[in-house]
Formats: C-alpha cells, structure tokens, sequence
C-alpha cells in the first residue's frame, strides 16, 4: 500500500511538472520566425517540385498573391486557376530566398517578410507579403512578387513600358 501511495504521489508530480506548450505570445520570437522561414521555404520548394497541394496549402483561405504584372491581383481562386498548367506541366517555378526578414506582431500571431529571391526566370526578384498563425500553422494572406530593378537602370526600363507596342507584322 505504501509502494502505491508513493507512486502516486511520484505520477503527480510528474505529471504536475510536464512541460505544457506555451501560448503564442510567449514563444521565442525566434522559434515563430523560424517557423515563418519554413513555412515560405517550403513554399518555394514546392512549386520547385511541382507539388501543388503542398504549394497551396501555405495559403489562408482569403489569400491574395500579387504577382508582377500590373493586372496580377489574384484571390486564391484565381491564383489557383492561374497556377494550375504549370503545376500540371511537372515544373512551376524555382524560387530561392537569398535574405529574408521577419518581424512580428505584438501578440505573436501575425508576420511581415520581405525576401530577396534568386530565381531561374526573372532573375533577382523580391517577396513580400503577411502571414497570419491559423490553427498552429502559419498561413500567407498576401504575397507580393516584384522584379527589382537597379536605380541607374530605370531610366532605361521606364522609355520601354512607355513606348507603344507595335503592330504585328502580316
């Protein structure tokens, strides 16, 4: 009997002291920024694989992705929609952070980034976008992909967008 209530009072204890997870706003803020980097790592490696399912699933429910041209401001159904042949062609795009910065909210549970991306077609491009902590997952509310051009280089890039498109030739 003595053996027992010794037991009890060790799995008491024991359970007494067992390591609870801590709430958001008491994480490290270098945990939630390692798991933001992860979440857009993993982002980016899956469209390198194709693998639209996990690409996708990064996304919030009323996620918006603003690409580079000035009429892609897609919700997720039109981003989808958009994605889709390149998923299904077996390569959609090959994106790869070269810098990244994360900031945090006060409580935790939303993240600004910016990154730099090496990238297969665009060249250097940049990310940028917010991400919000749903259900221990951290998902994109928006994404913003910009092409970054070099400030003695715009004069440059500015006389072509401002030149007219010809007509084709017959």
């Amino acid at each position: 009997m003595r053996a027992f209530a010794i037991a009890a009072v060790v799995a008491s204890v024991g359970c007494a002291a067992a390591p609870r997870p801590l709430p958001v706003a008491e994480l490290p803020a270098g945990a939630a920024k390692d798991a933001v980097a992860h979440a857009l790592d993993d982002l980016h490696a899956a469209a390198a694989v194709a693998d639209e399912p996990r690409y996708f699933a990064h996304f919030a429910d009323d996620a918006v992705f603003l690409g580079t041209d000035a009429t892609e401001r897609w919700d997720l159904p039109a981003f989808r929609t958009f994605a889709h042949p390149h998923f299904a062609a077996g390569k959609a795009w090959a994106f790869h952070a070269v810098r990244r910065a994360v900031t945090l909210s006060a409580d935790g549970r939303l993240a600004w980034f910016d990154e730099d991306l090496a990238t297969e077609k665009l060249g250097p491009a940049r990310g940028s976008g917010v991400l919000v902590l749903k259900d221990g997952a951290w998902k994109i509310e928006q994404y913003n992909l910009a092409t970054t051009i070099p400030n003695e280089r715009f004069a440059d890039v500015r006389a072509l967008l401002d030149a007219r498109p010809q007509a084709p030739t017959k």
